[in-house]
């Protein structure tokens, strides 16, 4: 028999502030790197983030994983520490990680995998928009 594999998206939101800039390198070089974005007095983004997962529905529920759950575990592990946040102050999972939309979409990822794969699920991708042109989609891996 055939396993029919569904994809599941749940989408959060969330705002927070940072700045781009690279510790080990002058102002003068990470402005002519990051521009704008690495203002000293940071800059701030309303984030829009996707979860997918991807299973099979169960047959007790119809559902691959409780939307419920994703949602909670999301605002969880996620959004209660990024809401209204400075990335590279505020969190701890952030700590000495420069805080482009690439490293938080990896970070999330690592947020997320453990407790999705607990309900039998399996974290497929995240998908991060930074505004309404800028987006990265994470698949995890290396």
């Amino acid at each position: 028999m055939m396993s029919k594999i569904v994809y599941v998206t749940r989408r959060e939101r969330f705002n927070a502030a940072h700045k781009l800039a690279n510790p080990l390198w002058d102002d003068e070089t990470n402005k002519k790197i990051f521009g704008k974005c690495s203002n000293p007095n940071w800059h701030g983004h309303n984030y829009d983030l996707f979860v997918t997962v991807k299973g099979e529905p169960q047959p007790e529920t119809g559902f691959c994983i409780d939307l419920k759950y994703l949602s909670d575990i999301i605002e969880e592990r996620v959004t209660d520490k990024l809401d209204h946040k400075n990335l590279n102050i505020d969190v701890d999972f952030m700590q000495g990680i420069l805080t482009s939309t690439e490293n938080l979409a990896i970070a999330i990822w690592e947020q997320l995998e453990a407790a999705i794969a607990e309900k039998g699920c399996i974290l497929h991708s995240v998908k991060l928009y930074e505004t309404e042109n800028n987006f990265v989609e994470y698949f995890g891996g290396k």
